[in-house]
């Protein structure tokens, strides 16, 4: 038997060891792999990662598997005997192709807000109404009516009606929502005998727009039968026609003294081809877009005793050197900005552009500079750009979300399709007349940050990433028990879609 034989046949036995089955297209994937890497480190990785999951799989799937091979792969091959230093050979692919980037949507020249009762009025009017379409263009809610219609219905008639929920309230028979929408209001009541439907209603956020199919029941109450969310289609890939690259990036913090200088300088130099072996040299060179996602500097009195956390005490400088930071990069790699809570922009969403006041450093380098959300395209790939602000109250909304994945609240907005669905929370959302924040371009990519853990997963099609840090765990999410996994790259082939995760605190 083989030597790659002998160490297929360890990673499997490591698995029904640690009580796990593997599905035919993992087993696969292994078989390829056992010619490239050390099968029990990998399994080893794997197996670490799924027992700390709350809810453990009892199969290893090959997607599981390939979240982790990317980092494994390109650690080795940084640790091989082809280690480079200097550019010596280091010919990029992207520096010969030429840009294919367009703005779809930006909404830093449509901003008005002044903050008025009526501003208010219409920004919920629009929500409604460009959620409603959306969830009208689903084939199983095109014949919905309004509430008023469903409340005129005999009893016991079956109705279906487009509301947004304004109150939730939860007892031992199930679940009451107080629902809207333009005109007229209604109770509706979610029996907790009815499992599936009920299981729905508990994932239900306030100010959600929904559809609901219904039995009209006494004293015009309305007897939940089912929930349609907007949610997002099936969607299959848009691909560039080349393998060219992204790198996706958020919360670089720069300022804060927690700043990962070294691991930045080490990850641009790696852009550079300075570093690394033969295959993550040749994926740098394939990196034709670096993507930040917000909160590019630290910022000044963002948060209590921020003042004592930080290096750089002026917002000004703060950008002059995060310029600094970035202007080693090669010039044929295009940058794309995004604000987040923490930049020179209003903090309500949706945010503009970073202030030209600030961010002239940046726009000398010859950055895009967009506001929050942005849709972009890149060789016809599509990528929502959000830093994720909502993150926070989508995980403290429910139970079963935690700051250790939120890949998974990332899902729950997309299946809003809203980037910030929840009113009056953290979140600070500006009454503007018209509601930017629903996705109302379906995206290849979704890329958000925020939360400070790097983590990407599949909904529907859509490639789901969330970018991490450049920032050491601070005070403050030591004291809410939360720990990042700062320095960690993903890059995404927008060709392949395959996600390369590189970790320049370890790896490089």
């Amino acid at each position: 038997m083989s030597d790659n034989m002998e160490s297929l046949k360890a990673a499997i036995s490591l698995i029904i060891e640690a009580g796990y089955q593997i599905d035919k297209d993992a087993f696969e994937l292994l078989k390829d792999l056992s010619q490239k890497v050390n099968l029990t480190s990998l399994v080893k990785t794997v197996i670490d990662e799924i027992n700390s999951l709350s809810e453990r799989p009892i199969f290893i799937t090959r997607k599981f598997i390939e979240e982790k091979v990317g980092k494994i792969v390109l650690t080795e091959e940084v640790r091989g005997t082809s280690y480079v230093t200097g550019k010596t050979g280091f010919q990029p692919y992207a520096r010969g192709v030429e840009s294919d980037f367009k703005v779809i949507s930006d909404p830093t020249e449509k901003i008005s807000s002044i903050g008025s009762l009526e501003d208010c009025i219409e920004y919920f009017r629009s929500r409604f109404k460009k959620l409603s379409r959306i969830i009208r263009s689903r084939t199983d809610a095109k014949d919905a009516g309004s509430i008023s219609d469903a409340l005129k219905a005999s009893e016991n008639s079956k109705v279906k009606f487009i509301c947004m929920v304004t109150e939730k309230r939860e007892t031992k028979r199930g679940v009451f929502f107080r629902v809207e929408d333009l005109e007229d209001y209604a109770i509706i009541f979610v029996p907790a005998e009815k499992h599936e439907v009920y299981l729905k209603a508990q994932k239900i956020l306030l100010d959600q727009v929904i559809c609901i199919s219904a039995l009209r029941g006494k004293n015009d109450l309305l007897i939940v039968e089912d929930i349609v969310w907007p949610d997002v289609p099936l969607k299959k890939h848009n691909r560039a026609p080349i393998p060219i690259c992204a790198a996706l990036l958020s919360d670089l913090h720069v300022g804060s003294k927690m700043f990962m200088e070294k691991e930045f300088k080490r990850f641009v130099r790696w852009l550079r081809g300075e570093i690394g072996g033969d295959k993550l040299r040749e994926l740098a060179g394939r990196v034709k877009y670096l993507i930040i996602a917000g909160d590019v500097v630290d910022g000044v009195g963002i948060y209590p005793q921020q003042y004592d956390e930080l290096e750089i005490k002026d917002l000004h400088k703060q950008y002059e050197r995060a310029a600094k930071e970035l202007e080693e990069i090669p010039d044929y790699i295009e940058i794309i900005i995004i604000p987040g809570n923490h930049d020179a922009t209003r903090r309500a969403l949706p945010q503009p552009a970073i202030s030209r006041e600030y961010a002239k450093p940046l726009l000398d380098l010859g950055s895009h500079l967009l506001g929050d959300p942005s849709v972009i395209s890149l060789y016809g790939v599509t990528i929502l750009l959000s830093h994720g602000r909502s993150l926070d109250d989508i995980i403290a909304s429910s139970p079963s979300m935690s700051f250790q994945s939120p890949e998974e609240a990332m899902k729950v907005l997309l299946q809003c399709r809203h980037l910030a669905p929840i009113y009056g929370m953290r979140t600070l959302i500006a009454s503007e007349k018209v509601d930017h924040l629903v996705i109302e371009h379906v995206p290849d990519i979704f890329h958000a940050g925020h939360v400070h853990m790097m983590k990407y997963t599949t909904y529907r099609g859509i490639l789901v990433v969330n970018s991490g840090t450049w920032q050491k765990q601070t005070e403050y999410q030591k004291e809410m028990g939360h720990i990042p996994n700062p320095g960690i790259i993903p890059v995404v082939d927008l060709q392949s879609f395959q996600v390369f995760t590189i970790d320049f605190v370890s790896a490089i």
